[in-house]
């Protein structure tokens, strides 16, 4: 059998379909193995490149496959849909990984260390509980306003909607009452696991001195500091600020010679855009309801632009300050300075 030099690996949960090519792109063998097959098949090789998707079990994989030897590249499945050919099944996208692989301007994906998922695990299940807690309160608005109880969106109003249920003038009928109670039972007991967790990412915010550094960036706090530790790449992959806030921000559609930068897009790090662009936002409606700094970058964009594309543009600038700070290549100077 001719030398294999790389391994496209279709990940799954039963059933793993790879493709074996040699240094000439030439294919060797095409293979389906069970889970228990697969760590044993890829023992038996000699080291080689094991390329798969950036998906679920990736990085696990990815892991195991480095300890015996292998080395291992993820690529980002937008990038390997390109190769494949005609009709889409295991066969063909394993193949097309290890075309993709080869490329020599594509991008890849960083193995991630247990630690670091172990992080972002703690971020997404707060984030998880958040929404199961936005539901909830949803939901109670949504049934209350068929008896005429009436509350504004938000879970600072959900004592107002608590007692609005208890009060023995409401004539709720009692299976409304009881239900409204587990409703907000279940409120109370996310409210509490959130906190737990939000204290969690505080402390760890806390224990670090580049967490803390991080966080005198505008609009930042513990919860995106965690969240950049977590889901971030190395740094050093950006040659400058201004790519890791491309990676993040808004989608081009350049053509021409002019820039054309459209809606923010689904691709590179939704949380930590979302978290930053609510922080940025944050801070533009404090800088609208208090005054701006005299002679600020902020005050004389608010004074010619909305509000959130004044917001954008600031989650922008943060972003390359967050580069700034994490490849210590220069300073950062806050374009709106607290007064």
């Amino acid at each position: 059998m001719e030398e294999v030099t790389v391994i496209g690996i279709d990940l799954a949960k039963p059933v793993f379909q790879l493709h074996g090519a040699d240094a000439s792109g030439r294919p060797v063998f095409r293979k389906k193995l069970s889970r228990a097959q697969l760590i044993r098949f890829m023992a038996d090789q000699p080291p080689c490149l094991a390329a798969m998707e950036a998906c679920a079990s990736s990085h696990y994989w990815g892991r195991e496959f480095i300890k015996l030897g292998h080395e291992v590249r993820l690529i980002p499945p937008i990038y390997v849909k390109p190769f494949v050919k005609r009709q889409k099944n295991d066969a063909n996208d394993a193949e097309a990984i290890a075309e993709a692989v080869v490329r020599p301007t594509m991008r890849f994906v960083p193995v991630k260390s247990e630690e670091q998922q172990a992080r972002s695990m703690v971020f997404k299940t707060r984030d998880l509980f958040v929404r199961q807690r936005n539901a909830l309160i949803n939901a109670l608005r949504g049934h209350l306003m068929e008896y005429g109880i009436i509350a504004p969106p938000g879970r600072t109003f959900v004592k107002k909607l608590k007692a609005q249920t208890d009060a023995p003038e409401s004539d709720l009928p009692p299976g409304v009452i009881e239900l409204c109670r587990l409703h907000l039972e279940q409120i109370g007991i996310l409210n509490v696991r959130i906190r737990g967790i939000q204290k969690r990412l505080e402390d760890a915010a806390k224990s670090d001195p580049e967490t803390i550094r991080l966080q005198t960036a505008p609009g930042v706090g513990p919860v995106s500091v965690m969240a950049i530790q977590a889901f971030a790449p190395p740094m050093e992959g950006f040659r400058r600020g201004r790519d890791f806030a491309a990676w993040l921000v808004p989608v081009q559609k350049s053509t021409g010679g002019r820039q054309i930068l459209g809606r923010t897009s689904k691709m590179g790090q939704r949380d930590i855009r979302r978290l930053l662009i609510i922080g940025a936002m944050t801070r533009v409606s404090w800088a609208v309801k208090n005054g701006p700094p005299k002679g600020s970058w902020l005050e004389q964009m608010l004074a010619r632009k909305p509000r959130m594309l004044v917001a954008i543009a600031l989650a922008n600038k943060t972003a390359r300050a967050i580069w700034a700070m994490l490849t210590k290549q220069e300073d950062y100077r806050d374009p709106a300075p607290a007064v």
